[in-house]
């Protein structure tokens, strides 16, 4: 729990009210409205980001065991708007904090040894439960579902397969790679617009590539057209083959599903996949033609 009384007795504040918005606990004094929160933002991060003049996250008063910023109220605007605002300033913050460093050929192996193991397992996964529909005498709506689709999803796994194993070739060829300060939990809860622009929470922020922050924002806001955002961001910062490429696959690869909650639910989670694979009927003809050359 934050102490108030230690942040009240440190900052002589004079409380009128102590309210709670999610994690966050907000104080209003005589003079200003404080955000407080039990996290705090690598001081690295906020010293480079200062260093590059990105200058839009809250103004800072601690930095500690607790995260403590000036309160900031957001207009209110379409969410049309608002989430291209945000890719907006994603955009200037990949910008500003670019930078190249040596491949770290450790990492990339993580990373093509997990979605290896993650489109293996999905391959099991699906192939065990269209195992027992077979097995059934009726289908319940979601087993009828599941069975019409699934050789779409086969398609798609083969199709991330070969993504994948072409992505690694590129990157093990590779010596230096692009690099960038990632907010790592872009959503439009944590984008505000008042003067000007703001993101918030950024105590999962880290140097990475840009990548992660494109695909945490389409996993947090899959009600948009991610392929205009994403056009949108490469107007002003162009993707490299190999970022592409990651992207592609850490998109497209299914989600599971729960085949052991309601049918109800099992139908709703296989709506989900392909409510967010729309580009699913490109990748997989994509895939044949790849198949038949």
């Amino acid at each position: 729990m934050i102490k108030i009384n230690d942040v009240l007795k440190k900052y002589n504040l004079k409380i009128k009210k102590i309210s709670k918005l999610g994690k966050v606990t907000i104080l209003d004094t005589d003079s200003d409205s404080l955000v407080i929160k039990k996290s705090h933002i690598d001081e690295k991060i906020l010293m480079y980001l200062k260093s590059r003049n990105f200058d839009y996250i809250p103004d800072i008063i601690e930095n500690t065991d607790y995260n403590i910023t000036r309160y900031i109220k957001g207009f209110n605007i379409p969410k049309e708007q608002k989430i291209e605002d945000l890719i907006k300033l994603v955009t200037l913050l990949h910008s500003k904090t670019t930078h190249y460093k040596e491949i770290d050929t450790q990492k990339n192996e993580r990373i093509y040894n997990q979605l290896n193991d993650n489109i293996n397992y999905l391959y099991s996964y699906y192939t065990d439960h269209i195992s027992l529909i077979e097995n059934k005498v009726f289908m319940s709506p979601s087993d009828l579902l599941f069975a019409s689709n699934v050789t779409k999803f086969y398609d798609l796994l083969d199709y991330d397969k070969k993504k994948l194993e072409k992505w690694y070739d590129i990157v093990k060829g590779k010596t230096r790679e692009r690099n960038v300060v990632i907010h790592n939990n872009l959503c439009l809860d944590h984008f505000i617009r008042n003067n000007k622009s703001y993101l918030i929470n950024w105590d999962k922020a880290k140097i990475d590539l840009p990548v992660f922050d494109l695909y945490k924002l389409y996993k947090n806001e899959s009600d948009f057209d991610f392929d205009e955002l994403l056009s949108m961001y490469e107007k002003s910062y162009p993707l490299f083959e190999d970022e592409k490429l990651l992207l592609e696959i850490l998109i497209s690869i299914p989600d599971d599903i729960s085949f052991s909650s309601f049918d109800y639910d099992r139908c709703q989670d296989i709506n989900k996949i392909l409510e967010k694979l729309k580009f699913l009927p490109k990748a997989s003809k994509q895939g044949e033609k790849e198949k038949n050359k």
